[in-house]
């Protein structure tokens, strides 16, 4: 059998070494952008942040009875990117509170008869009554954001959204609701990372839609259509809170502590709460388990 010369073999090895190392720096430049998740939450550590977490969410459930026990009205809004972190600290918010007190309101794409509507109407629908407090993940914003930058409205539907939202958000202030707007920053890179982490991740797969994919290429149309938002909303009266969202875990905590802030609350009286014994029936008689259709035990 031929064997190849000494110069021809060295060429191949030369070869094989720069697919190789085309393959290995491609796999450290996805690596890199999917940096390790305790290495960029690392300025916070886990640990601190639960504990303090803890806290909060015992301070949230005060804010939600004495909501309740007053009867106030509360609207809050989760604004910003995609995967800036709205639904994270959303769930943080709401995962320790009642679900009669306390809703989440996320609306889909508006059907042919809202498009009909007066714009704020189908908002008007979820907006709490007394004793309620209502977060809104997006919001009558997107007017201002996605319609805005995809062409999903006309320039004067736009126009009269920024001319008529201050006064839509005044006439709610002034019946009594209590109206808190977030708008959650997050940066080109970071941004990057998590839709790459959600692409990758079975379980967040449906966290990312084509529309994501698509506001990638438009990041500064976005951003040129956020500041002008601003420019018209950002009221005295109404203000935007922006919340720095780099750092998942200081967002959360940061936001849920301003939260807290935006509301005098107070603990409310409540009574010792003493357990009655267990009645017992002695003519009661159980039906065999032979006839109820059990779940089979696999754990």
């Amino acid at each position: 059998m031929a064997h190849k010369s000494d110069k021809h073999q060295h060429e191949d090895d030369s070869e094989a070494e720069k697919k190789s190392g085309k393959n290995k720096s491609k796999k450290a430049e996805s690596l890199n952008i999917l940096k390790k998740e305790e290495e960029i939450n690392s300025k916070l550590k886990k640990k601190f942040y639960e504990e303090e977490l803890v806290k909060l969410q015992i301070e949230l459930v005060k804010l939600q009875e004495w909501i309740k026990y007053k009867g106030l009205r509360t609207v809050i809004l989760f604004e910003g990117r995609d995967a800036a972190g709205k639904g994270g600290t959303i769930k943080r918010i709401t995962e320790t509170l009642n679900p009669r007190v306390v809703r989440v309101v996320a609306l889909g794409v508006p059907t042919e008869k809202e498009k009909s509507q007066w714009y704020f109407q189908r908002y008007v629908e979820y907006l709490p009554a007394a004793g309620e407090m209502v977060l809104f993940d997006r919001s009558w914003y997107n007017r201002a954001g996605v319609e805005r930058v995809m062409g999903f409205c006309t320039e004067n539907e736009y126009w009269d959204f920024l001319r008529s939202c201050p006064n839509f958000e005044n006439m709610l202030i002034r019946s009594g609701i209590t109206l808190i707007k977030y708008w959650f920053s997050v940066s080109d890179k970071e941004q990057e990372r998590r839709f790459i982490q959600r692409i990758q991740d079975p379980t967040r797969r449906w966290k990312i839609s084509p529309m994501d994919v698509e506001s990638r290429t438009k990041w500064v149309d976005y951003s040129k259509a956020k500041d002008e938002m601003f420019a018209y909303t950002d009221t005295k009266q109404s203000p935007w809170y922006v919340v720095e969202a780099d750092d998942k875990r200081k967002a959360r905590l940061n936001c849920i502590t301003h939260l807290l802030g935006q509301i005098k609350y107070k603990d409310v009286p409540r009574e010792k709460i003493v357990l009655p014994p267990l009645e017992k029936e002695k003519s009661y008689v159980r039906p065999p388990m032979s006839e109820q259709t059990f779940v089979p035990n696999k754990f």
